[in-house]
């Protein structure tokens, strides 16, 4: 590794840069999964060491199924991030949360069918525990600085992502409400299953931008809806960025930097040499 960043932003729709960002340096990485969207960007911001990633690429080219999610995971890893905030847009699936709002959801479902979903395979198996996908600890700390920020806030909630790049159907939009979801997006999955796999904190402020479209008094979400709603938002999520990398705890107290101590099943002699190589970042330490 050939630094250490005890905070990594992946910024999505609306946030593709941070102010008051000292000291800033462009690393273009290459990785065994390929290159990342964008150069990721380091520097020193409140005085914490952070990293940045624009999860769409410079210019927003790249759709949800498009986004190199293994390549952005693995170089920030190879950058030394501890952990990574989420910044997404999502549709709200709940009357309470409206429009403006964010949301600090505690689960999710994967409703994607296109995507890579994990690092293993090709010889080397491990099965990572996933039923809190998000880190509760980054969470807690993330919602205390949302709070000071003075956005309306909501912890909790199930994150249903879908494959896009459309919006839902009403049929679909229903559906999801049934199922106890209470918002949806487009990225949420496979990126923090892989956080998890390379043992990263990981959590999301997710910033709330339409009612998808199951709401009967709304008209139906459009991107110059979410591009309006996000713009209002970028200076909330851009303070609780300060605040957060002021505030945030040296020490990680969760279990996310151990998440493959129990994961690795495949018979040490009987891992290709090729296959370990390529995760050796993130499974050395076991090995």
């Amino acid at each position: 590794m050939t630094a250490q960043f005890n905070l990594a932003i992946i910024g999505g729709s609306g946030l593709y840069s941070i102010p008051g960002l000292k000291d800033a340096a462009e690393h273009d990485i290459e990785t065994p999964f390929g290159k990342p969207s964008a150069p990721i960007v380091t520097g020193t911001l409140e005085g914490q060491p952070v990293a940045f990633l624009a999860r769409h690429g410079i210019g927003h080219h790249l759709s949800p199924t498009e986004v190199p999610y293994r390549a952005n995971i693995y170089a920030l890893k190879s950058l030394g991030a501890q952990r990574i905030l989420s910044i997404s847009a999502c549709g709200s699936l709940r009357e309470e949360f409206a429009p403006g709002h964010i949301v600090i959801p505690d689960n999710i479902y994967d409703n994607t069918h296109r995507r890579v979903r994990s690092f293993f395979g090709e010889g080397l198996v491990a099965h990572v525990s996933a039923a809190e996908p998000f880190c509760a600890d980054l969470a807690s700390q993330l919602e205390s600085a949302a709070r000071e920020a003075g956005g309306v806030l909501h912890r909790g909630g199930s994150f249903i992502t879908i494959e896009g790049p459309r919006f839902s159907t009403k049929a679909e939009s229903h559906t999801y409400r049934a199922w106890g979801m209470s918002i949806i997006g487009m990225t949420a999955s496979p990126e923090a299953f892989l956080a998890r796999e390379a043992e990263i904190c990981y959590a999301t402020m997710a910033h709330v931008t339409d009612y998808d479209v199951w709401h009967v008094s709304e008209e139906p979400v459009t991107v110059e809806m979410v591009i309006q709603t996000l713009n209002q938002n970028t200076a909330l999520a851009q303070e609780t960025i300060k605040i957060l990398a002021r505030t945030l705890k040296q020490a990680r107290d969760c279990e996310c930097e151990h998440a493959l101590a129990s994961a690795l099943i495949t018979q040490r002699n009987a891992i290709p040499a090729e296959t370990r190589k390529k995760l050796d970042l993130l499974v050395k330490k076991y090995l």
